[in-house]
């Protein structure tokens, strides 16, 4: 299981990650958002879309392809818009056991996770606190700024 959430401008969005029939992940709709300073709200939003899963959907093809869900939310045109000023976090979930990375901008555009930046939960960890911890570690990179 695969997440995604973005923080850009105090708002926090946390899509619906499917995986399509080609094996990679795509943000869709339904799209949770929260104000960063509302940890009741984030822990919600991140919730609500572990709940959700990754839905499996037929891989787009490029005509179709479509335009990344979150740049609506975000009113914004373009992706490097959205980019700019934006921090991620990837939560992988792999038979049980969980990390939280957070996400580093390369030179050109785009992220990698950042070594220095991924939490390794304890396996068995319950999903209420896995929610708590992606919270925490959001909340936690906006006072370091």
């Amino acid at each position: 299981m695969l997440w995604n959430l973005y923080l850009r401008g105090g708002v926090v969005y946390v899509p619906t990650v499917a995986e399509t029939e080609a094996g990679f992940f795509l943000d869709i709709e339904p799209v949770e958002l929260a104000p960063v300073t509302d940890t009741e709200a984030v822990r919600r939003a991140v919730k609500y879309a572990f709940d959700r899963g990754n839905p499996k959907i037929p891989t787009p093809i490029r005509a179709t392809f479509p335009k990344p869900v979150v740049l609506k939310y975000a009113k914004l045109k373009s992706w490097s818009a959205f980019e700019r000023g934006c921090t991620n976090w990837t939560i992988v979930e792999t038979n049980g056991s969980y990390q939280i990375k957070q996400g580093r901008k390369l030179a050109d555009r785009g992220w990698e996770d950042d070594p220095a930046q991924i939490e390794i939960l304890p396996s068995g960890i319950r999903v209420d606190e896995v929610v708590s911890r992606v919270a925490a570690s959001v909340q936690s990179a906006v006072s370091k700024k």
